[in-house]
């Protein structure tokens, strides 16, 4: 199948050419004609499978053809998302997509001047990607206007319940038209998702291109098992031995990422860190650095761990071993993106043995395990959680050991 086979519009699919997109997505080959049909769609797509241009595509078709078009702009498309980098993400992809229309759209979130936002919607717009906390204040101003809403869009709704949005989602549908297309997507089907799907609408079409546990089949894991006040420095060793040109680290706490930010600085690594404590501007700033490779390393908590789109980024790094499985998934999506090939190592310590067996769980396989010379831990970390009390299994298995020699 190719794009010209899902009845885009010249100018749309002139965009795509741009981009030099030839072939669509297996979750856009299935979504698009559903929504191009008028049908609610409930989806679930891992990371990375063009989710995005899924849903943006066939809504600037439909805002556009001949017969739906209005004169002027008026609000008839929303977009929420669990936070301010996917809204300003998906308001990019919206841009991109609608360079050769007369679309106008913007994105509101909380950590911007709201001034700003209320000019914006004044001059008028056709579609809104949107925060749920912000968008709720904006309509408490009346500043918004959204009876004429005719495509809901909830993006990342999985996060959204993870996020306690709930309630927030629940309102937002209260003050749209009851006579709309829903579309709501997700990373997997959980019961949440499914309850909430049932409730906006009882007509959706399931689609599925992923399992819960799945990752791309081009991203390769490893674990190096360290101890965990040698972290940071196995991450310095593997950054300069390997020459790493850029690698996105995760870490559990804001503080643990200022605090890394600060250590890989110190070894003269070009580092930022972005997560929930910093300014809106500084996070943006961020961000532009590491998409420009001006900067090496990207520190970020899971606030960035959804819905960003770095190109070509080669690894992903869980400093700290994320407390939900699924999070994993979430996490290591940023690599391995478009059919590149991407790696996601994990640095375990003694400790977060019980993590990653829950991530091997959601997995259904064990993830290799390659001991880093010169940085073999000293409190063992054992292959199954279940063999923690049993002194002779503590080396058996555990871990493969990698020979090479220091470089520096």
């Amino acid at each position: 199948m190719k794009f010209d086979d899902l009845e885009l519009s010249d100018p749309i699919l002139r965009s795509l050419q741009n981009q030099k997109y030839k072939e669509p997505t297996p979750i856009q080959s299935k979504v698009i004609p559903e929504i191009a049909n008028g049908k609610d769609v409930m989806a679930a797509a891992q990371t990375g499978t063009g989710k995005t241009a899924a849903f943006v595509l066939p809504i600037l078709n439909k805002l556009t053809h001949p017969k739906e078009k209005f004169k002027g702009h008026r609000l008839r498309a929303l977009i929420v998302t669990p936070t301010r980098e996917l809204a300003i993400q998906v308001r990019e992809n919206i841009n991109t997509y609608s360079k050769y229309l007369s679309i106008r759209s913007t994105a509101v979130y909380g950590g911007a001047r709201i001034h700003n936002q209320r000019l914006k919607l004044r001059k008028g717009v056709d579609i809104l990607v949107a925060t749920p906390g912000r968008l709720l204040d904006l309509h408490n101003q009346k500043s918004v206007n959204l009876k004429n809403i005719e495509i809901f869009v909830l993006d990342e709704a999985d996060q959204m319940l993870d996020m306690g949005f709930i309630h927030d989602i629940k309102k937002i549908c209260k003050l749209i038209p009851d006579k709309r297309q829903n579309l709501m997507f997700t990373a997997t089907f959980s019961n949440s998702f499914r309850s909430l799907a049932k409730e906006m609408s009882k007509e959706a079409i399931e689609i599925s291109v992923t399992t819960d546990g799945a990752t791309g089949k081009n991203i390769s894991h490893h674990v190096h098992p360290v101890d965990k006040s040698r972290k940071a420095e196995l991450l310095i060793e593997l950054i300069e031995v390997n020459n790493w040109d850029q690698a996105l680290v995760f870490t559990r706490t804001k503080h643990g990422a200022d605090r890394l930010q600060k250590q890989l600085t110190r070894a003269d690594i070009s580092t930022k860190a972005i997560h929930g404590n910093k300014t809106q501007n500084n996070r943006l700033k961020a961000l532009e650095s590491f998409k420009n490779n001006k900067i090496k390393i990207l520190v970020a908590t899971d606030v960035a761990a959804r819905g960003l789109d770095i190109k070509n980024l080669p690894q992903v790094v869980n400093f700290d071993v994320p407390t939900g499985p699924k999070d994993y998934i979430h996490r290591i999506g940023r690599t391995g993106r478009g059919g590149e090939k991407g790696q996601a190592i994990s640095l375990v310590s003694a400790d977060e043995i019980k993590l990653l067996n829950d991530i091997e769980k959601l997995l259904k396989y064990k993830l290799r395990r390659i001991e880093v010379e010169g940085f073999e831990p000293t409190h063992v970390v054992p292959d199954n959680i279940k063999k923690q009390g049993n002194k002779k299994n503590h080396n058996k298995g555990g871990f493969r050991r990698r020979k090479r020699s220091r470089k520096g």
